[in-house]
């Protein structure tokens, strides 16, 4: 066994305080994993861009470095939610374990895992979840409670996460959409979309969000909470405020990316039915994050998910064009907006586990 140590870390508070690249060490052992896991280079995203969310102090988060002769080889991040409500014997965790692929087999892995499992301990919590990508390969599979998708069975992270007493709960997709798009198919998309939803307008901005459409969209944020689909997960309530949007906007309006936001109002209400976002990186080398995306259940049915995808791709090639491509994740159970992605040409780059473990 290689020596390594594990240490605790503070987050910086700016990528100019990372003075001894802990942060970047850890992001580039998570871009290493991911591209290897997933095939293409398009799903590192930079250490500056990902701050931001480490600074959430709603999410706070605590990180484990694993580190051989000063080289960051692994990491472990465990992250609860400061406001989640206060429910005996459903304390939960998020949490995040991954080694370098050159420093894998020595270890590193059980002993990062072993410590987030002692820190969420002592933070009282009763159960992790964890999501965790998983490369195609023959043989056996696992597949998913749900019914929809599977990970191969023989893959070290399953078999590593089976053996920690984890169950698979749910299969995400993960998918691809080349830019530019063509202008035409995606005006005919949303006509077609448009004259199925004669109720609703849809306003599009780049940037912060409207003051007079904060409230609705936190109402909407924390919808994403309860009505996107989640298998056996059980993910917990998650309130967003005006004032908690605006933040995290600001802080992420202040890394190098910008947002696109795409929502329809409904006119007879004058309250926002769905949203959603896109993260624009300002290097035009890398992809394009599609982030959440909802429309209320009251207001389905309407082809709101396409026209607001749609609009939001328009958007994005007048306001943020020459990125290589969007990529978007999706459980494999919510076939209505998988469709969505399918029609527009969204294509699957691979999958990733949904995996809880009581304590």
């Amino acid at each position: 066994m290689s020596a390594f140590t594990i240490d605790e870390v503070a987050i910086p508070r700016s990528i100019a305080d990372d003075r001894d690249g802990v942060f970047a060490g850890m992001m580039a052992v998570r871009n290493a994993v991911e591209v290897a896991a997933y095939g293409i280079p398009e799903v590192a995203v930079s250490a500056e861009e990902m701050l931001p969310t480490y600074l959430d102090e709603h999410e706070p988060k605590r990180v484990l470095l694993a580190r051989s002769e000063r080289a960051v080889v692994g990491r472990a991040v465990l992250q609860t939610q400061l406001d989640a409500p206060a429910t005996a014997g459903d304390g939960v965790g998020w949490i995040d374990v991954q080694v370098h692929p050159d420093h894998e087999g020595k270890g590193i892995g059980r002993a990062l895992a072993d410590a987030v499992d002692a820190l969420a301990r002592e933070a009282e919590l009763d159960r992790l979840i964890t999501y965790a990508v998983s490369a195609d390969a023959p043989g056996e599979r696992l597949i998913a409670p749900t019914g929809f998708g599977s990970v191969p069975a023989g893959n070290r992270e399953v078999r590593f996460l089976l053996a920690r007493g984890w169950t698979l709960e749910q299969v995400e997709r993960g998918s691809r959409f080349a830019l530019p798009a063509d202008p035409a198919a995606l005006a005919g998309l949303r006509a077609d979309a448009e004259e199925h939803a004669r109720d609703y307008r849809v306003l599009a901005w780049t940037g912060a969000t409207p003051p007079e459409l904060l409230d609705d969209l936190a109402a909407l944020q924390t919808r994403m909470s309860t009505d996107a689909p989640s298998a056996g997960l059980d993910e917990p309530l998650d309130v967003w405020s005006a004032e908690r949007i605006a933040t995290r906007e600001a802080q992420l309006l202040n890394s190098p990316q910008q947002l696109l936001t795409a929502a329809a109002r409904h006119e007879p209400s004058g309250r926002l039915a769905g949203f959603t976002r896109l993260s624009a990186p300002h290097d035009l080398a890398k992809s394009v994050s599609q982030w959440d995306t909802i429309v209320l259940r009251e207001h389905r049915g309407h082809r709101l998910g396409m026209l607001l995808k749609v609009a939001n791709l328009q958007l994005l090639a007048e306001a943020a064009p020459g990125r290589p491509s969007v990529l978007t994740w999706n459980a494999e159970e919510n076939r209505p907006m998988l469709a969505v992605n399918e029609a527009v040409g969204f294509a699957p780059i691979g999958y990733e586990g949904a995996w809880k473990k009581q304590l």
